[in-house]
């Protein structure tokens, strides 16, 4: 008895106490754990050899400019196709014998963790598009498991692509102005979210890196849904 009226007593007490205990450990739990987001880069985040030095010095509000490409099907292609969209982007050429067909594989790979998923798509820009006409695109899209709706091999105007290399998604080493000697040959792939911000570079060249990347549109899409 004398125990019962103890616990009748000291019963609001627990209760606090049990509470205050709960609270606790949630906001230490939510201090120590970083909210996990990717960052917006900028120009002048960059590798300056990697950034034209028009926008080298850009802070701010960096994002991919408007292009108009053919794809592997005659498609015409613009940043029109990924708007909301979540993409990678990368720079390639058919005849590629070195790193080409190892970041294709890598993007395919990429592709099929997110084969289902319409908010994520991918875009590759030839870097020789005198030769990699739409019916060579397309023969090389047909033999790498390219899932047309998803991902566009896109050929176009050689200044121009080599301009948005340059200037918007800055993956191409030293300046140059897209004329017959110019060449661009980048084992980067970029990840650009639905505002047309870069939100990340990795080697396409690298497993660990191209794992890293299906990871983060894993949390770029999080971010999404909590806005």
């Amino acid at each position: 008895m004398e125990f019962l009226k103890f616990f009748k007593k000291s019963l609001p007490v627990l209760i606090f106490m049990f509470v205050f205990s709960a609270v606790s450990i949630f906001v230490f739990y939510k201090i120590q754990t970083p909210k996990v987001k990717l960052p917006i880069i900028n120009p002048i985040d960059v590798n300056p050899r990697l950034v034209d030095p028009s926008v080298r010095l850009v802070r701010n509000r960096h994002k991919i400019k408007s292009f108009n490409m053919i794809d592997q099907n005659g498609d015409s292609i613009s940043a029109l196709t990924y708007k909301n969209k979540i993409y990678v982007a990368d720079f390639f050429f058919t005849r590629c014998e070195s790193i080409c067909p190892i970041m294709t594989n890598y993007m395919t790979q990429v592709q099929d963790a997110y084969k289902t998923d319409d908010e994520i798509m991918f875009l590759s820009f030839s870097v020789t598009p005198s030769i990699d006409s739409i019916s060579v695109l397309k023969e090389y899209a047909l033999k790498n498991g390219v899932i047309d709706t998803k991902w566009h091999l896109v050929t176009g105007n050689k200044k121009d692509i080599y301009k948005l290399a340059r200037q918007s998604f800055l993956a191409a080493l030293d300046k140059g102005d897209g004329g017959k000697q110019d060449f661009i040959h980048t084992e980067q792939f970029v990840l650009v979210d639905k505002q047309q911000r870069i939100r990340g570079f990795y080697d396409g060249t690298d497993k660990k890196q191209v794992n890293q990347l299906i990871e983060d549109i894993r949390i770029l899409k999080k971010e999404y849904k909590k806005q």
